[in-house]
């Protein structure tokens, strides 16, 4: 009889350990398990060879994930005159195969190595994942298997969309072998990857006014990011006449659809934050994860859209909250269309960071030693705005002692020598101060 090696075992009798092989096997390449033969490769047979196919089967059924059941195949032999179960197993396309009551975890996940069946490194684990997946990161198999979607159901019901196990799989959720994806990952209570946001007195990272990180699924994680972010987000209001003019600090667009880019394209194959500092002028959002193989600068300025998380980006579509791909960085530049400031948009090899400025922020200017430029008439301008943000031209008819006339043409040449900013038109035209 021949001897155990890395592709055959030998089992005296049935015991529930045969699982753990059947995965060795399938998770490296392939063997055959004789039960009822001793570790010597003495043949004793199986007495009730019936019983013991059908326990072999129904184990194998219920005890591997995914479904291995169309790699293995269990057969009677008769070996020196005995009755033997033999059950090959050819190496997987799914791996890896895991104990459904342990995870995709070293405890689940089994190897051969020589004769014996030992647990499967981390490493070797990613490495099957990787293997068997792709390069993806959102479809690959999650290696937490036990999760949870209270918050993501409620968010799809808020939105009137079913979330049972159809739409999930056809989502992407869930696999074709019925195993989690780390899509399914992104979207669960259990999802490791957070936001860390901190919140600075003036503008620089010396002294924290608060500091908060939010964690679970990243759906949740939008709606209390963008609450927490709009609490800072101030309205200034601005009288003229009976008129009352409210301003908030940042365009509510533009914050909105830089959360949800940074949420929906950031590289979840590394595990650091997602990264959001609130200035008093400005906010910066850090994200991991360059630009996509491929695709330039230029190319997402202009709405070119190569999306590195497919799957999520569709779930969010589905959900209206993104109307069409690749337009996120046009409509952010787009809410700040008609004010002086604008948002900069820095892109590393690993990195991706949009800053947005401050719209109510004023920029600090010194008038007790002005250019050598400004006439009398400007400085008396630019002193007005030592008590207000914006000023009109019959602001400038009153401190200057002028016409109407006279203040329209020292308004026109203050713009143009790049000290003042004109906002608006018409009866509702006002002035500020250039950065």
């Amino acid at each position: 009889m021949f001897a155990e090696s890395k592709v055959s075992e030998f089992k005296r009798e049935y015991t529930d350990g045969i699982v753990k092989t059947v995965v060795a096997f399938a998770n490296t390449d392939g063997g055959k398990i004789c039960v009822g033969v001793e570790d010597d490769g003495t043949v004793r047979g199986v007495l009730d060879t019936d019983e013991v196919m059908l326990r072999v089967t129904n184990a194998i059924r219920d005890s591997v994930r995914p479904d291995v059941t169309l790699f293995v195949q269990v057969v009677v032999q008769q070996i020196d005159g005995k009755p033997v179960l033999v059950i090959t197993v050819q190496r997987g396309t799914a791996r890896p195969y895991y104990l459904a009551r342990k995870g995709i975890r070293p405890e689940g996940v089994f190897v051969r190595q020589g004769s014996s069946t030992v647990p499967a490194s981390d490493a070797a684990i990613l490495s099957m994942i990787k293997e068997t997946s792709g390069d993806g990161y959102e479809n690959a198999r999650s290696l937490e298997q036990q999760l949870t979607f209270n918050k993501t159901a409620a968010f799809f019901a808020k939105k009137g969309i079913a979330f049972e196990d159809t739409q999930k799989r056809t989502l992407h959720l869930i696999d074709e072998d019925g195993t989690y994806t780390n899509l399914a990952l992104l979207l669960a209570e259990q999802c490791a990857h957070t936001v860390k946001l901190a919140v600075f007195e003036g503008d620089k990272k010396a002294v924290f006014k608060e500091r908060r990180e939010f964690s679970g699924s990243v759906l949740h994680q939008l709606e209390e990011v963008y609450a927490f972010i709009d609490r800072f987000n101030r309205t200034r209001a601005e009288f003229k006449g009976l008129d009352r003019i409210d301003m908030r600090d940042y365009p509510p667009e533009a914050i909105r659809e830089t959360l949800l880019n940074a949420i929906v394209h950031r590289d979840y194959a590394f595990s650091a934050s997602t990264l959001i500092s609130v200035f008093d002028d400005r906010m910066e959002f850090v994200t991991v994860g360059g630009l996509v193989k491929g695709i330039t600068f230029d190319d997402i300025m202009l709405g070119v859209s190569i999306l590195r998380n497919q799957f999520l980006a569709n779930v969010f579509y589905r959900l209206k909250l993104i109307e069409a791909y690749g337009m996120g960085l046009p409509k952010i530049m787009g809410a700040y269309a008609d004010y002086a400031v604008k948002p900069k948009i820095e892109v590393t090899d690993n990195a991706f960071k949009v800053t947005l400025p401050n719209t109510n922020s004023k920029p600090v200017v010194t008038i007790a030693d002005p250019p050598a430029t400004i006439s009398e008439r400007e400085k008396q301008v630019l002193s007005l705005f030592d008590k207000q943000y914006y000023i009109v031209r019959k602001d400038v008819e009153a401190v200057a002692g002028i016409s109407q006339a006279t203040a329209v043409v020292l308004l026109r040449e203050m713009v143009r020598k790049g000290l003042l900013i004109r906002v608006g038109a018409g009866r509702l035209v006002k002035y500020r101060l250039a950065e």
